[in-house]
């Protein structure tokens, strides 16, 4: 009796095992990268429309001259507020009305949109690459 009681306990631990690593598919899926071409990066250059310093994922709105006498909105997804204030950002880095250049992975899709991989800021100063 004691054998099966044994075999239930450890067939009860798989079982959570394999819940657990089923239920962490759509997190791993959430931090996927592959929506962003990485490999053609771009830089724009414009005026900080807005940032937000937020959870998960704070986000850089850049208004960038479309060429055509107007303007197009550029979405540049940052790190968490967390992991860039361990490097030196504040939720004061870019404030609206700032004249920004943004090295950024776009989106592999054509959307005005992209991941941070650096900027220069008005004053000089560089954040990330700006190669």
């Amino acid at each position: 009796m004691k054998t099966t009681h044994v075999q239930s306990l450890v067939a009860g631990l798989v079982a959570c095992a394999v819940l657990l690593v089923l239920a962490a598919g759509p997190v791993y899926a959430h931090h996927s990268g592959a929506m962003f071409d990485r490999n053609k990066p771009m830089v724009l250059e414009g005026v900080v429309k807005a940032f937000q310093w937020t959870n998960p994922h704070s986000w850089l709105q850049v208004e960038v001259s479309d060429g055509k006498g107007g303007t197009k909105e550029w979405s540049v997804e940052c790190g968490s507020p967390n992991t860039l204030a361990r490097t030196g950002w504040r939720k004061t880095t870019f404030n609206a009305g700032d004249k920004v250049k943004v090295r950024i992975g776009p989106m592999i899709d054509g959307t005005a949109a992209g991941i941070f991989v650096g900027a220069q800021l008005a004053n000089g100063e560089t954040l990330g690459e700006m190669k």
